[in-house]
């Protein structure tokens, strides 16, 4: 309740400062302006996106927040690959095959691939976002956390609109700026979208053969393996060394394989190189193989449970491939200020988890790792909700 109420006080005195202080906001605007000249912007462009120039309270708010408790991977994935968005992909698949089948022969992306990626951004098309960029971008760069991005950014909206791709008044998206069927920000747009229907304008807002021809030069273009999985489930050994689970121990599979690691089904694993293991729940919850195809979908979006939702709604949208181990974890998660009182209590008992901060990152795993080595516990790293009542001394 605090956290919420923080919140609420921080937007409300951003809404405040900005309408007593207005006169401040227009010289900053016209600063803006003077460094679009400076740029390179026409004054077409320049007249038409500040025109209409507004501070917007609910960015700000939408950047501050954020959710009582931390997500599980299970509960993660359950909201995002649901039957509703699977029967949309299966369809989205067939009705746009031969594109598909188009782009997938040029990059090497497989189709079910991108339409995952498109589910997952923007529930095939249905949720693009419908704030104005322009002054979505200017609140974000004049409120100053990250101004530098969000102002370039802005001058990168400028630039696709001298470019003739879109104009103005559509170029409309998310309150953080990606925009389009793929939520592409305006700077990987100038460097990867594409013409997919060769028609001499980049239109990732309206048009699917350029959204998905922009998705797969981009995807492509940072290193996408054809051919390779993204994350397959695998089953553990009964004695395997939970430690050796980390986004940063990698090896070939036979590595793992010689473990006894096998695939969900039983199958032995794939020859891949630059593998690694992953326990995004902890090893009472499912365990997968991740490589190379992995780390590329990790630099579309850095989350784990993002990257390995689109492995499994990919595969989902060819065959019914549930998850089989795991299944039944325990989804309670930890709320933040539990993550903070952990990361503290961490700290205290000589295992450095970096500034307590709410956010179990990779440094906060790692000492819970060490933890749980130092009193024989599985070292998973993961910060759940038994863990946290046994290191804080709660029942």
């Amino acid at each position: 309740m605090v956290r919420f109420f923080l919140v609420w006080v921080v937007s409300l005195c951003c809404t405040s400062a900005v309408a007593e202080g207005d006169e401040t906001f227009s010289r900053w605007l016209a600063d803006l302006k003077q460094e679009a000249r400076e740029e390179g912007i026409s004054e077409q462009t320049i007249r038409q996106t500040f025109e209409d120039a507004k501070f917007l309270p609910r960015v700000i708010e939408l950047d501050r927040s954020q959710p009582e408790f931390i997500t599980t991977f299970t509960t993660y994935l359950h909201k995002r690959v649901t039957s509703k968005r699977l029967i949309a992909g299966r369809l989205a698949l067939k009705k746009h095959e031969d594109l598909l089948k188009k782009v997938e022969f040029q990059y090497g992306v497989p189709k079910n691939i991108l339409v995952a990626f498109w589910g997952l951004e923007t529930n095939y098309g249905g949720n693009k976002g419908d704030f104005g960029l322009p002054s979505a971008l200017m609140t974000l760069a004049y409120e100053g956390r990250r101004a530098e991005f969000f102002r370039s950014q802005l001058m990168n909206v400028m630039r696709i609109v001298d470019g003739g791709h879109n104009n103005v008044a559509g170029m409309r998206g998310s309150w953080a700026g990606a925009m389009g069927h793929m939520q592409f920000m305006p700077s990987t747009f100038l460097a990867y979208a594409a013409d997919g229907d060769a028609d001499g304008r980049k239109n990732i807002w309206t048009s699917l053969p350029d959204a998905f021809t922009s998705a797969a030069n981009y995807l492509s273009s940072v290193g996408w393996q054809t051919g390779e999985p993204v994350a397959i489930e695998v089953k553990l050994p009964v004695n395997f060394e939970y430690y050796q689970a980390q986004l940063d121990i990698r090896q070939h599979s036979k590595h793992w394989a010689a473990l006894g690691v096998v695939q969900a089904n039983g199958k032995t694993l794939p020859s891949l190189n630059n593998t690694a293991l992953l326990l995004p729940q902890g090893w009472q919850g499912p365990a997968f193989l991740v490589a190379t195809n992995f780390d590329v979908v990790m630099k579309w979006n850095r989350s784990v449970n993002y990257a390995i939702s689109v492995s499994h709604l990919a595969d989902q949208l060819l065959s019914n491939k549930p998850l089989v181990y795991g299944i039944d974890a325990d989804e309670n998660g930890i709320s933040f200020d539990q993550a903070w009182a952990l990361q503290t209590k961490l700290n205290a008992l000589g295992y450095n988890s970096g500034k307590p901060d709410g956010l179990p990152g990779t440094k906060t795993k790692e000492a819970i790792r060490n933890y749980q080595l130092a009193n024989r516990l599985p070292a998973d790293g993961y910060p759940s909700l038994a863990l946290f009542n046994k290191i804080m001394g709660y029942k």
